[in-house]
């Protein structure tokens, strides 16, 4: 699984661990961290990020 999270374009909303329906995502100081042993790529992430600093899968 690809992952990209562009940190500087995050805008730490937390939108993206509210929708992870595995809670692979956790809003830490340093921004936006990823489990990605939980992640089963659903994109719901990517698809929620209001800015795109979320990408999944390659998907970009």
């Amino acid at each position: 699984m690809t992952w990209e999270i562009e940190r500087k374009k995050c805008l730490r909303c937390g939108g993206c661990v509210a929708v992870c329906p595995v809670d692979a995502l956790v809003l830490t100081e340093n921004g936006i961290e990823i489990d990605e042993r939980r992640c089963i790529s659903c994109g719901n992430c990517e698809k929620l990020c209001p800015v795109g600093s979320i990408t999944v899968g390659g998907n970009r």
